[in-house]
């Protein structure tokens, strides 16, 4: 298995200015395990790998990993891994319009004038917090 590591500077204004993304591409073979030991390793806020899409209607797939945990989505893994997908030589179905998948959902990227934006993919939860969901909130 040959893996390729591409850090991105999310949200940057110049070279080293944004909000570091380590998205790891090639890594089809991992475990989630594995995945979660490549995050930790690289120490930063979350770590994206790209993987083929398991929906029809989706371009690729993402799968977003904090130091502890995998989240359905976040914003900042979400446009760096568009741009490392998009610098790979991905090809959206459709141009300037971007389907990403991820634990959330499908996420719809906009791509005009070099910049990308998302919309907000579907909630996965409504309602008010748990008992042991607030505790736990509050506990950090």
């Amino acid at each position: 298995m040959s893996i390729a590591v591409h850090m991105v500077d999310v949200f940057a204004s110049g070279p080293l200015s944004g909000n570091p993304l380590a998205v790891i591409t090639g890594g089809q073979a991992l475990t989630t395990a594995q995945m979660q030991q490549l995050t930790r390793w690289f120490n930063l806020s979350e770590t994206a790998f790209l993987l083929p899409p398991t929906q029809a209607q989706a371009d690729y797939r993402v799968r977003i990993f904090t130091l502890d945990r995998e989240m359905p989505f976040a914003g900042h893994p979400t446009l760096g891994s568009c741009h490392a997908w998009l610098s790979q030589h991905g090809a959206p179905r459709n141009a300037g319009h971007i389907v990403q998948e991820c634990g959330a959902g499908l996420v719809q990227i906009r791509q005009e004038h070099g910049r990308l934006a998302f919309a907000a993919p579907p909630m996965l939860r409504f309602g008010a917090p748990t008992a042991d969901e607030l505790d736990a909130a509050l506990r950090m």
